[in-house]
């Protein structure tokens, strides 16, 4: 079945939840194109007044100022609302983002939203975290095998993104190492070791951000909350 059109109607379900002169995070990925996209719609037919996006990627940016949206720098002010996707979603609604490789400035910017809306589809719900997808986690290039083998002490599966002849760089000029985690354990935990890992910038665990998902599956489109 292709859910494409079920991942929209996520899309839109969670854009509804936006008001005139809101300040809106703007998410990074397949599914989150279409909230940017509806977004811009409402903007351009009047629907929705006084919008200011803050993109989580160069390509949300681009893409946001291609449909109109005006686009301003993060900066210290909240966010009223953020909507994003994610690689997996767990069911107290902790997440793993960033196989998009955008999970630094997401998270910088998700942090400072009074709320954040995930949409995706079912194949993103987990039991628990690390079940389906790879945990990525952002590293200084500088001595970049050091930091893998410090985070080899931690989580012993694992890879150094590589799409190609090179390694993968993020929007902010740093590699992502690709952990595979054991499912179960105190991810809470988890994050603290690994964010204080010399060499590590950042982590795709979304703990404790999210404040509902709307999910497409074959069934339609559901709401979970936490």
């Amino acid at each position: 079945m292709d859910l494409e059109p079920l991942k929209r109607e996520a899309a839109l379900r969670a854009v509804g939840l936006i008001e005139s002169g809101m300040r809106v995070g703007l998410g990074t990925g397949s599914t989150a194109k279409y909230a940017t996209e509806e977004i811009g719609r409402k903007v351009k037919a009047g629907e929705l007044t006084g919008i200011v996006g803050v993109a989580t990627s160069e390509a949300s940016e681009a893409l946001a100022r291609e449909v109109g949206i005006t686009v301003e720098a993060l900066d210290p002010r909240p966010l009223d609302i953020a909507i994003d996707g994610a690689d997996e979603i767990a069911p107290n609604l902790d997440l793993i983002k960033g196989l998009g490789g955008a999970l630094l400035r997401e998270k910088l910017t998700e942090i400072q939203a009074r709320r954040l809306i995930i949409i995706a589809d079912h194949s993103k719900i987990v039991a628990q975290i690390g079940e389906k997808a790879p945990l990525p986690i952002e590293i200084a290039r500088f001595g970049f095998l050091s930091t893998i083998e410090r985070l080899r002490q931690i989580v012993p599966g694992g890879r150094l993104r590589q799409p190609g002849a090179q390694p993968y760089v993020t929007d902010n000029g740093n590699y992502i190492y690709d952990a595979q985690l054991a499912v179960g354990g105190d991810i809470a935990a988890l994050e603290r070791q690994l964010k204080g890992t010399l060499g590590v910038v950042d982590t795709g665990l979304f703990l404790g951000m999210a404040e509902r998902a709307f999910v497409a599956s074959p069934d339609g489109v559901r709401e979970l909350g936490r």
